[in-house]
């Protein structure tokens, strides 16, 4: 599991102020925790830890010495600057099961040569103890055909007994779509050009 280093932030400086000498704030929560702990990151350390890790990713986090289980909550990017502005944490409690999610991805779309593979849902929402945390799910998309469809009761998270998943049963996670061809007219006009 990554490790990422913080230290407490010093409330009297301002975010802005941190971002410009090249960190990202943050806070740490969690019900064993009075109040919420502001903390700051140096920018490269949190860069490093996105590359591997997102939303959702369980790490150890270690401010000032201590180091605590947790659980990546939210991620703040500022899209205009191209940089992370803020990331939260959630600190976990062995026995009690923590909200979270996991991403979506798909293996093996270049496989399906009959359809356009369209992938309706991200992310799937879900509780389970610190032991069973997920933070990416992959779909083996490769034997589908057109009309095929894969739904959330259909992945083994579904029916793993560590779980509750959030996600309705019935929601789309991936369907295959007929190819589509040009219309009519254009290929008409392509063969006067000719």
């Amino acid at each position: 599991m990554n490790t990422l280093k913080a230290e407490k932030r010093n409330m009297q400086i301002k975010a802005k102020k941190l971002r410009r000498e090249g960190y990202v704030t943050g806070n740490v929560f969690g019900r064993e925790m009075k109040g919420s702990m502001p903390i700051q990151i140096e920018k490269a350390a949190a860069e490093r830890l996105l590359k591997s890790s997102g939303k959702g990713s369980q790490i150890y986090l270690e401010v000032d010495g201590q180091t605590m289980d947790v659980l990546i909550k939210e991620v703040d990017f500022n899209p205009l600057k191209n940089q992370i502005d803020e990331i939260d944490f959630q600190a976990l409690v062995s026995g009690e099961k923590v909200h979270s999610v996991a991403e979506i991805h798909l293996l093996n779309q270049s496989k399906v040569t009959t359809g356009i593979v369209e992938q309706v849902l991200h992310e799937i929402s879900f509780k389970a103890l610190p032991s069973a945390l997920v933070d990416k799910i992959e779909v083996d998309v490769g034997d589908l055909h057109v009309g095929d469809t894969i739904k959330v009761k259909d992945l083994p998270i579904y029916s793993n007994p560590d779980m509750d998943v959030l996600t309705e049963a019935d929601t789309t996670v991936v369907t295959v779509g007929e190819v589509h061809a040009e219309p009519e007219e254009e290929s008409d006009t392509d063969a006067k050009e000719e």
